[in-house]
């Protein structure tokens, strides 16, 4: 490996007796570059998320009032995540040539924009028009959505090259508190004041937040790379990392179309604390992602455990959340509400790590270091996300009616623990081949030492 590579890698791969000190320096006083980075990305954490999230109170109905049956306003939903994934694969591969900055800044102005136009949807005349237009708008928006968040990983892992995932987890608090509080407050808005209200409200925070963004975001220059996307996605490890990010990303939106549904049904809870369960899945992961980021930074070689026991956990989790039909438990709200703070907790586990593993995978197999990779790394991300996150919805709702949401939540499951299997697998005998090619090497160091003690003694 180069010097170069040794020296990206090492951003990546911290000493096995303790953290560097520049590192502890940069940990405990950042620069207002750094300061600025944070905050930009706190805002599209934020603001997406709450964008993403209000449609879920009121948007169905709405849609079944101009003519939308329940299979469409599922695709409109989903339209969202397939449009991510493929869009995240394109502008990760191009983010040097289009800059990361004014990616950031305009994927954030077409979100606010494309925001507004969707609380205008309900002018629209009933039928085919508005169904179309539904789809359009949600594409755009995913581009937007996209192009934002594929910089801000790009961004943030070229301004905190030694503690991302430290950075990734803390920044998870301002996601998770826009999924917490997108729902109610859509829901109050939209009693209050009407469809268009939510939208345009929320369309304009975000297109305020653009010209401040453009004014704090630092601008990172970076060289093209020749290295593609087939390259770092045909890694065997990488490959590995990121079926992990599908799979959680596949439990995490089973839940979206079939958790409300089986809530009313089988605790017969009125419709405003359905939201407040949902809460424990939020918080958990919102508040555990800081702490397992710390512990990412600073124990790289625990990461590989974090991803395997987090990836177990989820599945146990899944499998108790109905929980399955052969246990013959019955289901309990305070038993349903536990299982979801630890399935929160287990899918930081597993997300928080899958970053910086695969940057430090890409530097092992002499990646360049720079913005060029990073880009292709968080758009792979993303776009991975992105698949999970339509592949879930869809296979769950459909598996939800077919099973119930017992055996579909167990099924669902199943991905969690495949991939934490595989991977488990994948590092054991990582680790085993690595320790058998040091101790053919060990023999020869060992009698070379033992000659030169012996040299010295005469």
């Amino acid at each position: 490996m180069s010097n170069r590579e040794a020296d990206g890698a090492g951003s990546e791969r911290p000493p096995e007796d303790g953290m560097p000190e520049a590192l502890g320096e940069e940990s405990r006083r950042l620069t207002r570059e750094q300061l600025y980075t944070m905050a930009a990305t706190a805002s599209i954490n934020f603001s997406s998320m709450i964008c993403y999230s209000i449609l879920g109170p009121f948007f169905p109905s709405e849609a079944e009032k101009k003519g939308a049956s329940n299979t469409f306003v599922g695709l409109i939903f989903g339209c969202f995540a397939l449009v991510n994934f493929l869009t995240s694969l394109i502008l990760g591969n191009y983010l040097t040539h289009i800059g990361a900055k004014f990616m950031f800044v305009s994927g954030m102005f077409v979100s606010g924009c494309v925001t507004i136009l969707f609380g205008m949807l309900d002018k629209v005349p009933s039928g085919p028009m508005f169904i179309g237009l539904c789809f359009l708008v949600r594409a755009m928006d995913a581009v937007g959505f996209a192009a934002a968040m594929t910089a801000s990983f790009s961004i943030l892992a070229k301004a905190f090259p030694n503690n991302i995932a430290t950075v990734l987890g803390s920044l998870e608090i301002f996601t998770g508190l826009g999924l917490v509080l997108g729902p109610p407050l859509g829901g109050f808005l939209y009693q209050s004041f009407g469809y268009e209200v939510p939208f345009i409200t929320l369309g304009c925070v975000v297109l305020v937040l653009v010209p401040v963004n453009m004014c704090i975001l630092p601008k990172y220059d970076s060289i093209p790379s020749k290295d593609s996307f087939w390259k770092l996605i045909l890694l065997p490890k990488v490959l590995l990392l990121c079926l992990t990010i599908f799979s959680l990303s596949a439990c995490l939106g089973f839940l979206d179309p079939t958790m409300s549904l089986f809530i009313l049904k089988k605790f017969k809870l009125p419709a405003g604390y359905v939201g407040l369960v949902f809460l424990g899945l939020a918080l958990s992961y919102s508040l555990s992602s800081p702490l397992l980021g710390l512990i990412s930074d600073k124990r790289p070689n625990l990461r590989k455990w974090l991803l395997v026991s987090g990836g177990l956990m989820t599945a146990l989790c899944f499998f108790m959340l109905g929980p399955a039909p052969v246990l013959h438990i019955e289901s309990q709200l305070w038993m349903f509400v536990l299982v979801l703070v630890l399935i929160g907790f287990s899918l930081g586990m597993s997300a928080i790590p899958v970053f910086p593993e695969i940057l430090h995978c890409a530097y092992e197999n002499g990646f360049e270091e720079g913005l060029s990779l990073l880009g292709l790394v968080s758009g792979l991300f993303n776009a991975m996300w992105s698949l999970g996150a339509f592949a879930g919805p869809t296979l769950g709702g459909f598996l939800n009616e077919k099973l119930g949401f017992e055996w579909a939540s167990a099924i669902q499951g199943g991905w969690a623990l495949l991939t934490g299997l595989a991977t488990g697998v994948f590092y054991i005998t990582e680790a085993t081949r690595r320790s058998s090619s040091s101790s053919l090497h060990n023999p020869s160091g060992n009698n070379e030492e033992r000659t030169h003690l012996m040299g010295s003694d005469t």
